[in-house]
């Protein structure tokens, strides 16, 4: 599967790691930076475009780094048809590509070891979405308002 990355300064070197790992797991990976480490460097130069080549890329999943993954969560969100997700554990990794078809995972490195990072993607990259109907439906809704601003109807 092609992996695209992105992330900052506060994930450097849980970003570095990850891209050794995925490509000895047999993983296609995308590296959008940072390559060097620069402790001022801003986390949406790389998110934007690792979340935007996985919009563009059909079939391919990412992973956002930093200090949180909070902001790396919201950068990705920006990018149209993406569904980003914070996942702190591997089960919420799994619940959010099973129930959200998200595309991309954030992860907070400054609250990770490597080896939870990697248990982290490692479930969000092994899931499939359910296809159950009412999570489709609930991403169409998202869809529509991110189209056009139809929101969904009240009950």
């Amino acid at each position: 599967m092609r992996v695209h990355i992105g992330g900052d300064h506060a994930a450097f070197e849980m970003q570095r790691d990850l891209v050794t790992w995925l490509a000895e797991q047999g993983h296609e990976v995308v590296d959008h930076g940072p390559t060097d480490f620069d402790a001022q460097d801003d986390y949406p130069v790389f998110v934007l475009r690792a979340a935007e080549a996985v919009a563009g890329d059909p079939g391919s999943l990412g992973v956002v780094l930093g200090g949180s993954g909070n902001g790396e969560q919201m950068a990705a969100n920006k990018v149209a048809g993406i569904r980003a997700g914070l996942a702190y554990d591997p089960e919420l990794a799994r619940l959010t590509r099973e129930h959200n078809d998200a595309q991309v995972v954030a992860i907070g490195a400054r609250m990770h070891t490597q080896e939870e990072g990697r248990a982290i993607v490692a479930a969000f990259l092994a899931t499939p979405f359910s296809g159950d109907e009412r999570h489709q439906r609930r991403i169409d809704m998202m869809r529509d308002y991110e189209d056009d601003g139809t929101l969904p109807p009240l009950p």
